[in-house]
């Protein structure tokens, strides 16, 4: 295994680390994954990007160490231009990176907190799910995963906030609407290839369609509030659009074994 590989520090269900890990395999990036102990994690970012990043996904490639998905994405479209996800002419390109933009803030936080709020109503679902992400000395300790991070995800995503939750139902609904109408009659947002901006909405929007390509277990789809959120929306096009982008588009990562990391 060669040290040169890049290295993504991820966090594992993380839908902007899935957004990371789908450019790597798009482009045929073989690479390293080291995934930090959650909550952990944000000061591993703050070491790696020396204060300027507080989150992952962090990308350590040539000598850089590149915090946020959207600028990781620009760099690995600098350095592996093919196959490309941003357009090649400068409108296209422009609305790609709009778009990329705006799911990026305007539906990544928002889904995120809600699939927190909703699994953590769920305890025998919520416990489940953190049995598999805990690291060792966590897991040896019945409920202690579960504990630690219901603690974690209410501070830092207000998951244990009903106000917070009906405002992100919103901000989803708001996102599926636009991805609807910035479809049309379409198979892709922008042009007639699979971009950039294609890539961020479904790798964002996985959480709610929990597709089997995606990072998330199927099985997770039980939790009871997920369950009734999502019920109603199963028909309808942007749901079924994200389920066929992962069909279609999400290649298998070239990454060697997954490492944890203290």
């Amino acid at each position: 295994m060669s040290d040169s590989l890049p290295t993504l520090w991820q966090i594992d269900v993380s839908h902007y680390s899935e957004k990371v890990r789908w450019a790597l395999a798009w482009k045929g990036v073989e690479h390293r994954r080291r995934s930090p102990i959650p909550g952990a994690h944000m000061a591993v970012a703050l070491w790696l990007t020396r204060g300027g990043q507080v989150t992952l996904p962090v990308l350590s490639i040539d000598g850089e160490r590149i915090g946020d998905s959207t600028a990781i994405i620009a760099a690995l479209e600098r350095r592996y231009p093919d196959p490309p996800l941003y357009p090649t002419d400068a409108p296209n390109r422009r609305r790609a990176l709009d778009l990329e933009d705006f799911f990026d803030e305007e539906l990544g936080p928002h889904i995120r907190q809600l699939a927190w709020h909703e699994l953590g109503n769920d305890r025998e679902r919520f416990t489940e799910l953190m049995k598999r992400m805990a690291p060792g000395p966590l897991t040896r300790v019945p409920g202690a995963a579960a504990a630690y991070a219901r603690v974690f995800t209410g501070l830092r995503f207000s998951a244990r906030n009903t106000a917070s939750a009906e405002r992100a139902r919103a901000k989803v609904l708001a996102a599926l609407d636009l991805l609807e109408a910035e479809l049309g009659d379409g198979d892709y947002l922008v042009g007639d290839t699979f971009t950039v901006a294609d890539l961020t909405a479904a790798s964002l929007f996985y959480p709610l369609v929990i597709p089997e390509e995606g990072p998330l277990p199927t099985d997770v789809e039980s939790a009871a509030g997920l369950e009734r959120f999502r019920a109603p929306l199963k028909e309808r096009r942007g749901y079924r659009w994200v389920a066929e982008m992962f069909r279609r588009h999400r290649k298998p990562a070239r990454a060697t074994a997954a490492a944890p990391a203290a």
